[in-house]
């Protein structure tokens, strides 16, 4: 009998087309992480890019038990050796719920079975702010950013699969939050890696059985009570239903053209604002109004965007950045606009951006 829903040691597991394609994934996005260009660390413009892994790296898997991260764990415990990486785990306890400790102390005895090390557990303390779902996010990323300090690790591997991009991008769709939400989970953010984004869920599950290893069923997964929830079990499968098979696909496959799309045009409105910046001694940062009304709008707001967080570390929403636009296309004389630790004032044809905190 396996120990701890473990796969018995004296017998591996045959490889299958789940197995094989999810330690094919892994190998794929260890390999891109450690192929990325080297960050110029005087290049302090534009959208901050991820760090190429260095050889020997340590990456860690973000566990919980289930058949996604369980599955991840396996196969990173298998390919990360053989593509020159250390692998460990972390397992962050939200204490959401009875008996979570001994879910934690399994998940963490499996990941030891597997072959990771360092395997840290990690209890923390979930409040109400954010709702429920964002409470936990941001305290489970906490204990990945302490984890990440104490053993110097690269990455933290997250099993998000292609099902829970796709419910990403439909919620996303129906917040109306714009394209950027549309994006989804990027695959590597140089903290975080997804090498499964295009693997099932059901493959997972699969990977799991045919491995011999026993995944934890969150009984959050199945509470209607969250949204997400609502969206894996009743949305799309009403989408999949009326409008056919493919659609969590096709989700999937639109949050990786914007994001084809986006780069695109943050390396053109990069060049674009290089022409039209100015910078002041005293920490301001001026563009030229005339270079950017002859704009197009997208182009323009994303130049915005993007002088506001490369200069100050500030992320402007929609609302914030239609009204800096305002004083370039709806000028009336009108007074500056104070962003969160950031005025912009229009004057003399240039609209300045002065630091206030």
């Amino acid at each position: 009998m396996p120990l701890h829903g473990s796969a018995a040691p004296d017998r591996r597991p045959r490889l299958t087309p789940a197995i094989a394609d999810a330690r094919r994934a892994v190998r794929t996005a260890l390999a891109a992480a450690a192929e990325l260009p080297p960050v110029d660390p005087h290049d302090d413009h534009g959208p901050a890019r991820p760090a190429p892994l260095t050889p020997g790296a340590l990456v860690l898997v973000g566990l919980s038990g289930g058949a996604d991260s369980l599955a991840l764990a396996a196969a990173t415990a298998f390919e990360a050796p053989r593509g020159g990486f250390r692998a460990g785990a972390v397992v962050v306890d939200h204490g959401l719920q009875p008996g979570s400790d001994a879910v934690a102390a399994r998940a963490a005895e499996q990941a030891t079975a597997l072959g990771l090390d360092p395997v840290l557990v990690r209890r923390v303390e979930v409040d109400a702010a954010g709702g429920p779902e964002g409470a936990a996010r941001t305290a489970r990323h906490a204990a990945f950013d302490a984890a990440v300090a104490e053993t110097g690790a690269e990455r933290i591997l997250l099993a998000h699969t292609l099902d829970d991009q796709a419910e990403t991008v439909l919620l996303g769709l129906a917040r109306g939050s714009g394209p950027s939400s549309l994006q989804g989970m990027l695959p590597d953010t140089g903290r975080l890696l997804r090498p499964f984004l295009g693997i099932r869920r059901a493959q997972t599950r699969a990977f799991c059985a045919d491995s011999r290893l026993e995944p934890w069923d969150d009984p959050h997964n199945e509470d209607p009570s969250y949204t997400r929830v609502r969206v894996r079990h009743a949305v799309l499968p009403a989408l999949e239903r009326e409008l056919g098979p493919g659609v969590a696909e096709a989700l999937a496959r639109t949050a990786e053209q914007l994001r084809e799309d986006d780069e695109a045009l943050d390396g053109l409105a990069l060049e674009w604002a290089q022409e039209l910046v100015t910078q002041a001694d005293d920490g301001s940062v001026a563009l030229d109004v005339r270079g950017l009304a002859s704009d197009p709008a997208a182009l323009r707001q994303r130049i915005i965007r993007l002088v506001v967080s490369a200069e100050f570390g500030v992320s402007l929403t929609r609302t914030h950045t239609l009204a800096v636009a305002a004083l370039i296309t709806d000028w009336h004389g009108q007074g500056p606009v104070d962003l969160p630790g950031v005025r912009v004032v229009r004057q003399n044809g240039l609209l300045t951006f002065h630091p206030t905190t």
